[in-house]
């Protein structure tokens, strides 16, 4: 006879896979009691963490932003709900329950929210600045826009709602965000999403003469994400108290939650990526960006993004990798270490870790490096500040997510250390320079032109940016003519960007020809990209050259077509196929059947392979992508290609069809497929009518659906409707799977992704265990807990490892094997092959994970007959003999 409990949980660590779990004690090395939302936390040495409310358990919603008042109470908001007062006890008190209080403001006892539904909260000058992220409601009647309350009668609640601005766009999680004091303590800086508009404003940092600016054949997303929104993409603004002058600091952005400020008054950011763009050329990874005075960042929809190459645009000073930015703070009134006080912190919501950014100055920006703070699994962060003692207070929640709030202070003494931070007199030539270009960031001052001028073909990338604004914020009048007489290579490339923003169409070819004047052969590689990218500024502001100038100017651009590297191909290949050159389809199609990626272009701080076994929902995703990654570089040529108007023969449509075909095999983010297909689409509207059909099927249309956006599959798929599917709902459900069809739970099998990682009859996944035999040890029902519940066992057999190294990163994976130096980890169940090699001797702890990698809710899109016949499927191992098809 069994011990059936034992067999249960023996069933339970057999079918499911283990991922990311990150525990730990703070690395004191203490075995103690913890709570255990706090049990799962990640932590340097010296800190603890304490966990003090779960707004969840008192039906207050899930908090996303957070700030201290003037009497040190901790004020929050819900994401959909009101805003929450919290005297927080403090350090070491026997209780951590703070008292929590409901603010009503505004309230007419009418069940309505009075003031609430925001993604940022600011205590400053006497005022709680209230950042609302929404569309009136029955709830809540307050549209997207800032703020500010105040406490009128000295009652300590807030009587008084003033609307600073209403902001137009389409609210959500790409509308308004956070809002910081500037280092003076006179100003409120605030950024925003790209999904709201640019309101009027009194001042622009930045010239408001922004456009597409790029030459490639346009595809909006393919599933409309963003289709609707133009250039320039998010923004950061500088107002005053009241709200009454506005100035526009920076844009190009995507989507970030929050800026901070370090200690010299730099200003920085953490920018989202579009992960349906993985695995494109366009993709961007999420990114630390230094927020300079009339900065862009290149943010534009669909296939338009520019390249941080591109000259007209800023580079990111770090790539973080995959994940969803939320909050950033600097930890200068942190009572932390200096090394970790002098630091900036930036939050990823997806994959739950807290990175700690380290800047150091470097020519007129900085060098970045990044490692990991806080992470856990899971831990999706909302906000965090540091507080009046020193503590940093963070939370988790977001999208109706459970929500908690949490404590880390530093144990350790702090008694002689010394303040180790940045002062001015650190910061070196170039940065000063930078500033003092930016003085002339707000509109016409006399002797701009000549100060700047000069800078233009300074070698710091910061330094020429910030020159090129200060030229472009005087009268056109005061510099046209010096550009287009301009000799310096380099200075002229500027001036001919800053004339091709500000001047007309009628100043086109003079453009071009001063350009062409330059010897493009006797140029360094980067002078060479950034005289192409101005050249192609100036086509698609101003229109193609026609005769003499555009014949002359293909002559000049082929002569060096093909470059020897992929990113001046890039530019180079869309500006010939814009100029319908005759070389430029034979030499792209060359080009699409050699290129390679580069392997260090946008180089990430965290691997996607690092990710996957840390969030069971978007980690399967990014291991199914890396399983199979799409050629970016071929790609983007493939896009090129699909617009070219000219040039086009039967051997060119051959090999660009067959391409198109081969590119459906490859697993891209989620609009990869329909991005080929819009590629392949402009390709066909050239074909001649009579061979249409024909280049079609060759070209792989009739392997997608009807939409173009995923690949036709012929297998059953569920037919639903599904639901969030509990034990107890779903137990009554296999006490009898008599007369169930073998075929059906089959389709159900692999459309819940089972047969990913489990082989039944020798059909399936070798990644994790055989499954063909579990019928004849277990019940249904004990399949079945295991099925909805995979993390609630998990055995060493196929536990994953949390390997925690000396630069405090972490690798997350199966440990495959190991001999004296290395361990052999596999981290993608789709790509089990793929193994990366640990040294031991960077790897400072190791821990064993506690979360699967198996998504409990893979079977949420069944009814209750497909979860059936999934079951019998299972008890069964795939035997059409079986009784269960009786």
């Amino acid at each position: 006879m069994y011990n059936r409990n034992s067999m249960k949980n023996w069933l339970m660590a057999v079918i499911i896979l283990a991922i990311a779990g990150a525990c730990g004690d703070g690395g004191s090395g203490e075995q103690k009691d913890v709570h255990p939302k706090v049990a799962k936390l990640k932590l340097p040495s010296g800190f603890e963490a304490e966990h003090l409310y779960s707004p969840g358990e008192h039906e207050q919603g899930s908090w996303v932003g957070m700030t201290f008042d003037d009497k040190d109470r901790l004020l929050t908001v819900d994401q959909y709900g009101a805003i929450y007062r919290l005297e927080v006890p403090a350090i070491g008190s026997d209780s951590l329950t703070p008292k929590v209080e409901k603010l009503i403001i505004g309230e007419n006892g009418d069940g309505k929210i009075g003031m609430g539904y925001a993604q940022g909260l600011l205590y400053a000058f006497n005022s709680l600045y209230v950042m609302v992220n929404n569309r009136a409601n029955e709830n809540f009647d307050k549209e997207t826009g800032l703020y500010r309350l105040q406490d009128t009668n000295g009652d300590d609640q807030y009587d008084k709602i003033t609307t600073i601005k209403e902001f137009t766009g389409s609210p959500g999680e790409h509308g308004p965000h956070s809002m910081v004091v500037s280092p003076d303590g006179q100003s409120i800086y605030i950024v925003v999403g790209n999904h709201i508009d640019v309101p009027e404003m009194d001042h622009y940092r930045i010239p408001r003469v922004w456009a597409d600016d790029n030459l490639i054949p346009e595809i909006k997303d393919p599933r409309g994400h963003a289709n609707n929104r133009g250039a320039p993409g998010g923004w950061v603004a500088k107002i005053d108290p009241e709200g009454k002058e506005w100035e526009l600091i920076s844009v190009g952005y995507r989507n970030p939650f929050d800026i901070a400020f370090n200690e010299v008054g730099d200003l920085f950011t953490y920018d989202s990526d579009m992960e349906w763009d993985f695995g494109m050329p366009w993709y961007r990874p999420t990114r630390i960006n230094h927020v300079t005075s009339g900065s862009e960042y290149g943010w534009r929809t669909g296939n338009k993004k520019w390249s941080p190459d591109y000259t007209d645009n800023l580079p990111a000073i770090l790539n973080i990798g995959q994940g969803s930015p939320t909050n950033v703070f600097y930890g200068t009134k942190a009572k932390f270490p200096a090394s970790y006080r002098n630091a900036l912190y930036a939050f990823d919501w997806s994959f739950g870790i807290m990175y700690k950014i380290n800047l150091e100055p470097e020519g007129g920006s900085y060098k970045a490096t990044g490692e990991e703070f806080i992470s856990g699994s899971p831990l999706p962060l909302t906000d965090g500040v540091i507080g009046p003692d020193g503590a940093l207070y963070f939370m988790t929640g977001g999208r109706r997510l459970e929500s908690d709030l949490y404590r880390v202070h530093y144990t350790g003494d702090l008694s002689a250390d010394e303040n180790g931070g940045l002062t001015e007199a650190d910061l070196p030539e170039e940065h000063q320079i930078r500033r003092k270009l930016e003085a002339y960031h707000s509109g016409p001052q006399s002797g701009a032109i000549d100060f700047a001028w000069p800078y233009l073909k300074h070698s710091d990338r910061f330094v020429q940016y910030a020159a090129r604004i200060a030229v472009e914020h005087q009268p056109l009048s005061e510099w046209q003519s010096k550009a287009l007489n301009e000799k310096d290579p380099r200075t002229l490339t500027q001036a001919m960007i800053a004339l091709a923003r500000h001047g007309s169409s009628s100043q086109r070819d003079a453009m071009l020809q001063a350009l062409m004047g330059i010897d493009y052969g006797a140029l360094n590689e980067q002078d060479q990209m950034d005289l192409s990218r101005a050249v192609e500024v100036v086509i698609d502001r101003h229109g193609n050259p026609s005769g003499a100038v555009r014949n002359q100017l293909i002559s000049y651009l082929d002569e060096h077509f093909p470059a020897q590297s992929n990113r001046l191909n890039r530019v180079l290949g869309k500006v010939l196929v814009a100029l319908e050159a005759p070389s430029a389809v034979p030499q792209l199609l060359s080009l699409l059947e050699s290129a390679e990626d580069d392997p260090n272009f946008q180089k990430t701080l965290t691997a996607s392979s690092d990710l996957i076994m840390r969030n069971p929902q978007y980690g399967l995703d990014i291991a199914n992508m890396l399983a199979n990654v799409p050629p970016a570089q071929q790609t983007y040529y493939a896009t090129v290609l699909g617009g070219a108007k000219a040039g086009w023969d039967e051997e060119a449509y051959e090999k660009y069809f067959n391409w198109t075909h081969n590119a459906f095999q490859y697993k891209g983010g989620r609009s990869y497929v329909g991005f080929i297909d819009r590629a392949r689409k402009m390709a066909l509207s050239t074909v001649p009518q009579s061979q249409y059909e024909r280049y079609d099927e060759l070209s792989g249309g009739k392997l997608l659906t009807g939409s173009g956006n995923d690949i036709a599959v012929s297998a059953v798929q569920p037919e639903g409707p599904g639901r969030r599917w509990t034990v107890d709902e779903a137990a009554p459900l296999v006490e009898d799977l008599s007369d169930r069809d073998l075929e059906k739970g089959k389709a159900m099998y692999a459309a819940a992704l089972c047969s990913s990682c489990h082989a039944i009859g020798g059909e399936g996944g070798a990644v994790g265990p055989d499954l063909t035999q579990l019928g004849t040890r277990f019940t249904p029902k004990d399949i079945l807990e295991a099925t909805l519940d995979p993390s609630a066992v998990i055995s060493d057999q196929y536990a994953a490892m949390v390997f925690v190294m000396g630069d405090k990163s972490s690798v997350v994976g199966r440990l495959i094997r190991e001999d004296d130096d290395t361990y052999y980890v596999s981290q993608n169940p789709f790509a089990p092959e793929v193994i990366k090699e640990v040294p031991k001797d960077q790897v400072t702890s190791i821990k064993e994970s506690d979360v699967s990698v198996m998504m409990p809710g893979l079977v949420n899109r069944l009814n209750e007959e497909e979860l059936k016949d999934l079951m019998a499927y299972l008890v069964s191992g795939g035997n059409p003999n079986h009784e269960v098809y009786q």
